[in-house]
């Protein structure tokens, strides 16, 4: 599984980390090991602009997904993991606002770390077609959410 992270925010963030857990996510959710992820950090400029040229909405947003092809069957579960003939897929792009993240962290009274995880793991679940407009979208990805980040953080021993 590839994942690139790319940091023009201008914040420290533990690009690490958030590689390591959107491997996590993407192995439990059993994304096909050929997949490919981009997950991007800007800064609230950047992301305003994004916000507002592909949502209509204005102002910086925390998180934003960009899906890029298609998941095709063997991609997610039911396929092969070790099918050799299996094409990579590009998941998409995953855009991150650490500034956003460090107020809606403080506003939530934990870390800015623990926020980009949480919005890290939703916009991989869009990228995944999971959606929450309705209450049984919401009820669904929002506990797929909740057991990710709990089993990444219990194999990371916090």
């Amino acid at each position: 599984m590839t994942v690139e992270v790319v940091n023009e925010s201008g914040v420290p963030v533990d690009e690490t980390a958030l590689a390591g857990l959107s491997r996590h996510v993407l192995d439990g959710m059993r994304v096909h090991p050929l997949a490919e992820l981009s997950i991007l950090l800007v800064d609230e400029a950047a992301m305003t602009e994004l916000h507002e040229k592909w949502m209509d909405e204005p102002g910086p947003t925390d998180v934003l997904s960009f899906p890029m092809d298609e998941l095709r069957p063997g991609h997610l579960s039911g396929g092969s993991d070790d099918d050799e003939d299996a094409d990579p897929a590009l998941l998409g792009d995953v855009v991150l606002c650490p500034a956003v993240a460090e107020r809606q962290a403080r506003d939530a009274g934990h870390g800015t770390g623990d926020e980009l995880e949480l919005l890290c793991t939703h916009g991989i679940l869009h990228l995944l077609g999971f959606d929450h407009a309705e209450p049984d979208e919401h009820k669904e990805m929002f506990g797929l959410q909740a057991e990710l980040l709990t089993s990444w953080r219990e194999k990371r021993g916090g």
